[in-house]
């Protein structure tokens, strides 16, 4: 294959009928850009997606009507002849949303920002919530950092001790081991919890190519759960398409996610 470098071993996971991690081929996962709460032009959208090649597709389960959504849209692609597997994205309100709907059991996945799962001691309380969710539906999740909306407590942590470094680090060294950081700190959160480490997958995505390369470099070296890999806010068009390609197969060149 002309790879340059031998994969870095990594777990399965398996998501609906798609086996991700390991020696299983490269998965490749869009999203909608719909809003969710409309059931048949999310359903529309999904299989469209899955028409073009994507084999798992996200949605934003964002708020309340959303979550009401899922069910018919899961049954909309079945009657359609679809199983392409559901991500569910959540942010924010995630725990409320889990708690007050039966979306769970409709989603072949969940995916959690672990800077975006609440503050203080509120933060704990309810990134277990999920976890434990994923757990009583026998679900994966995907603990997904980004550059965007990273822990800022953590990364707070960091720059202070960074700062009293006899050579202190760049602040983007600093970002780039935080997000690194955060993702791993959240899985072991997780395992202690007791989500099995085959249910786990991590992404630490960044909007520039360097970073990103830098960034899953470091945390394909410390871990072995499967790699989501991705440039966050890469753009429409062209230069969406280039600068993703640019990234990815460096990355993909040197074992890293495939």
């Amino acid at each position: 294959s002309g790879r340059a470098a031998a994969r870095h071993p990594t777990r399965q996971v398996r998501v609906g009928r798609v086996v991700i991690g390991s020696d299983a081929p490269v998965v490749v996962q869009s999203m909608t850009n719909t809003d969710t709460a409309d059931d048949f032009a999310t359903a529309m959208q999904v299989a469209q997606l899955a028409r073009a090649g994507s084999e798992l597709v996200r949605i934003t389960v964002n708020n309340e009507a959303a979550a009401k959504a899922v069910p018919s849209i899961h049954e909309q692609l079945a009657a359609a002849g679809y199983d392409v597997p559901l991500v569910g994205d959540f942010h924010y309100n995630g725990h409320k949303i889990l708690a007050e709907s039966d979306c769970a059991k409709y989603l072949d996945k969940y995916r959690i920002n672990p800077g975006n799962v609440g503050k203080g001691s509120k933060r704990d309380e309810q990134f277990a919530y999920m976890i434990n969710s994923a757990i009583e539906h026998n679900k994966p999740i995907r603990i997904g950092v980004n550059w965007g909306s990273l822990d800022q407590e953590l990364l707070a942590q960091m720059l202070d001790a960074n700062a009293r470094l006899s050579v202190p680090l760049t602040l983007e060294e600093v970002m780039r081991r935080a997000l690194v950081d955060s993702a791993l700190q959240s899985a072991e959160k997780a395992i202690e919890l007791g989500l099995p480490e085959n249910q786990i997958l991590l992404s630490c995505k960044v909007s520039h190519v360097q970073d990103l390369v830098l960034v899953y470099r470091d945390l394909a070296s410390k871990c072995q759960f499967p790699l989501h890999l991705g440039l966050t806010e890469a753009g429409m068009g062209a230069k969406g398409i280039v600068a993703s390609t640019a990234a990815l197969s460096i990355i993909l060149q040197e074992g890293i996610g495939d």
